[in-house]
């Protein structure tokens, strides 16, 4: 089906409606107050073998300071459609099923809006922020499957802050921490894991975004710092000069996990140790030093701003897929799926077919 059709097909078109760029009563002050506003599709074909579910991420990240979702659409083949929210990061999801007397291959096509702008904490003006109530503070400071907060994490968050004055001192000695001694493993698939216990205990600090990120969350958890990952994908080129922390168009490959921490005087605080490696490996013409103007710009951009040519998903850490017979996923970042109660890899598209694409609406 055509987009324009897909659009059209009222009949045919299940959900909550998008909010139309062109309807949205305060689109030009948005565009004068750096606001832009995206459009993710996800295409999803299954094969015919059996019962088959699906569960495509969408947006739930809503922070009116730099992201919010602005509906969804989807259509598809399969008996059952509807979103699913976890109930511990509030993560979204569209769960589809298919039955076993399914004759056609699965197909679905979900159709996600969002606005978004770029964020830059001024971190050398401290204000009062609000303090995260306890729910949250209990949370973002918990340890996860992948992220344990003792061991090795705690003895080697200490030794990184075991000099540092309050909050921001120590959120900043983790950052240049795993800027210093990490780097980006071009061979590890996809995102990575996160299975930050093992990177410490091996000493290899390799990896990608889910990896990296994942280790400046787990430290700073550590040394008593509420912290989380943010899984997305990139929809859009960078607009700040780094041809390698851009997708755009065809972004089916384009997830990346950033992190937050929280400081007492800013509240959340973006940061990305990960983009600051994959600069140093990426940008041209390749294998930067840390020195190198590039890699040293990222750096200091990356600790309290994020460029915001990405879509914020969740939060989620191990999360149960709802009605699934495979075991809990360390993240929500990819589709995942099911066929005749198998769960297919994310990183094979041979068996498991899928494609984002994004468009920025701009009229």
């Amino acid at each position: 089906m055509q987009r324009r059709d897909f659009l059209k097909a009222g009949g045919a078109l299940l959900g909550a409606a998008l909010i139309p760029y062109s309807q949205t009563s305060k689109a030009a002050s948005l565009r004068e107050q750096g606001w832009r506003i995206f459009e993710v599709t996800t295409k999803v074909d299954l094969p015919a073998d059996g019962v088959a579910r699906a569960w495509v991420p969408l947006p739930a990240v809503r922070e009116t300071d730099w992201i919010v979702p602005m509906g969804n659409l989807w259509q598809g083949n399969a008996a059952d459609m509807h979103v699913m929210r976890d109930g511990k990061y509030g993560a979204e999801m569209l769960f589809a099923e298919w039955g076993a007397d399914s004759k056609s291959p699965a197909a679905l096509e979900v159709v996600s809006r969002f606005a978004a702008r770029d964020r830059n904490i001024d971190l050398s003006r401290p204000g009062k922020a609000a303090s995260l109530d306890t729910a949250s503070l209990q949370l973002y400071t918990q340890p996860t499957r992948l992220l344990p907060t003792d061991g090795i994490v705690l003895d080697t968050a200490l030794k990184i802050t075991r000099s540092a004055r309050g909050d921001q001192e120590k959120a900043l000695a983790i950052y240049e921490w795993v800027v210093e001694n990490t780097f980006r493993n071009p061979k590890t698939q996809g995102c990575g894991l996160g299975d930050i216990k093992f990177m410490l205990e091996t000493g290899d600090l390799s990896g990608k975004c889910a990896d990296l990120n994942a280790l400046y969350v787990g430290l700073a958890r550590a040394a008593g710092l509420p912290a989380r990952d943010v899984y997305g994908v990139r929809v859009t080129e960078s607009r700040l000069g780094f041809k390698s922390l851009g997708k755009s168009g065809d972004i089916s490959k384009g997830q990346h996990c950033r992190a937050e921490v929280f400081l007492n005087e800013f509240g959340w605080v973006p940061v990305d140790p990960a983009d600051v490696r994959k600069v140093a490996l990426e940008e041209p013409p390749g294998n930067l030093s840390l020195a190198d103007e590039p890699v040293s710009k990222a750096r200091k951009l990356l600790f309290g701003a994020w460029e915001m040519n990405w879509l914020a998903y969740n939060f989620a850490h191990d999360l149960v897929l709802p009605s699934a017979s495979g075991p809990e996923v360390p993240f929500l970042m990819y589709p995942q799926a099911e066929v005749a109660g198998k769960r297919l890899n994310s990183l094979d598209a041979a068996r498991f077919k899928y494609q984002l694409t994004s468009r920025e609406l701009t009229a």
